[in-house]
C-alpha cells in the first residue's frame, strides 16, 4: 500500500458473534468471549492487547445474546457505589478500569455467515484506514503484546500482516497455511505468495499457520464484498485476503510469545492453569496444590 503519509493502526475489530457451541452448556446463555481465564473474560485480554498496541477504538461484532459484553465494558454505577460504600478501593479501581480501557463500539452481525462476513460488518466504522483484527479465543501470552509487535512491523512495511506460528506435523490441517518465503531483511516477516485453507499435511506449502491476529488495509472490504461465498454461504476471511494478494503485498509475521487456543476446551484448561501459575496472588498456593494433587 503506497501512502504519502504513513498510516497508523487506531482501530481493532473483534468478531464475537459466534454461538460458541464447543462450550455448551456454558455458552447457552453466556457468550464464549465472556468465559474467564482466572478472573478476566477472554475478550478483555484481547482488548488490553489492542490498547497496548495503540488502538484507541475497539469495534466488537456482536450477535443475538451478546449484550453482556456491552455491560462488561460499560460503567456499573450500582457496583461502584456498593464498593465505594464498603471502602473496597482496590476492587473499585478494578471495576472502573475496565470501562476506561478504550472507546468501545458495537455492530451486529445478523447471521453467522463466516469470519469474512463478520469483519465486513465493521466497514462503515473502520472507514478508509488500516485496522487490526483480533480473534478473542486466541490468547497470546507475550512479553511484548502480539499486536504491538505486528503494529511495529506494519509501521515499517505499510501493508497487510497476518499473525503466524509454526505448526508441526498433521496439525497444520486445522489452520490456514501460508505459501511464503522469509524476508531477507527481517526473517520475522514472511512474504506471502498464496494461502491454503486447512491443507492435508502432504499438501501444505509450509508449516506457517495463520493465527487469530491480522492487520488489514481497507481494500479488504472490497474483496469481501466481491468474493464468492463458500460452504454454508459463508464468507471466508482467508478468501478475501487471497483476493487482496492480487493488488497488494501481504506479509505473515512470526510473533514472539505463546498462543493458547482458548476456543478449545483442553486449550482453555491449559491456559487457565498457566495464567493462574503466573499470578503473584495465586501462583504459589496453586502450584503447591497441583504438586500434591494425585495424578
Amino acid at each position: 500500500m503506497s501512502q504519502l503519509t504513513p498510516q497508523k493502526i487506531r482501530k481493532a475489530v473483534f468478531p464475537a458473534a459466534g454461538m460458541g457451541t464447543r462450550f455448551l452448556p456454558a455458552t447457552k446463555a453466556m457468550p464464549k468471549e465472556m468465559l474467564c481465564l482466572v478472573d478476566k473474560p477472554l475478550i478483555q485480554y484481547g482488548v488490553e492487547e489492542a490498547v497496548a498496541a495503540g488502538c484507541n477504538e475497539i469495534i466488537i461484532i456482536t450477535g443475538r445474546g451478546k449484550s453482556v459484553m456491552e455491560d462488561h465494558f460499560d460503567n456499573s454505577p450500582e457496583l461502584e457505589a456498593s464498593l465505594a460504600a464498603k471502602n473496597k478501593t482496590a476492587l473499585l479501581e478494578v471495576a472502573r478500569s475496565v470501562s476506561k480501557l478504550a472507546r468501545v463500539t458495537y455492530t451486529r452481525q445478523s447471521e453467522p455467515l463466516g469470519l469474512g462476513h463478520a469483519v465486513l460488518q465493521a466497514k462503515e466504522i473502520v472507514g478508509d484506514e488500516p485496522f487490526a483484527v483480533i480473534l478473542p479465543d486466541d490468547i497470546v501470552d507475550a512479553t511484548v503484546p502480539c499486536m504491538k509487535q505486528m503494529v511495529e512491523a506494519f509501521n515499517e512495511v505499510q501493508c497487510s500482516i497476518l499473525g503466524s506460528e509454526v505448526v508441526e506435523g498433521a496439525a497444520i490441517q486445522n489452520y490456514g497455511c501460508l505459501d511464503c518465503t522469509p524476508d531477507p531483511k527481517d526473517p520475522r516477516l514472511l512474504d506471502v505468495k498464496n494461502m491454503v485453507e486447512k491443507p492435508k499435511p502432504e499438501d501444505a506449502p509450509s508449516q506457517h499457520a495463520i493465527i487469530g491476529r491480522y492487520i488489514l488495509t481497507p481494500r479488504i472490504f472490497d474483496m469481501l464484498e466481491n468474493i464468492t461465498p463458500g460452504a454454508g454461504g459463508e464468507l471466508q476471511l482467508t478468501d478475501g485476503i487471497k483476493a487482496l494478494l492480487q493488488y497488494e503485498k501481504v506479509y505473515g509475521f512470526s510473533y514472539e510469545g505463546k498462543r493458547h487456543d482458548a476456543g478449545d476446551k483442553l486449550g482453555f484448561l491449559k491456559a487457565t492453569v498457566e495464567f493462574a501459575l503466573k499470578r503473584d496472588d495465586l501462583g504459589p498456593a496453586f502450584r503447591t496444590w497441583l504438586q500434591s494433587f494425585p495424578l
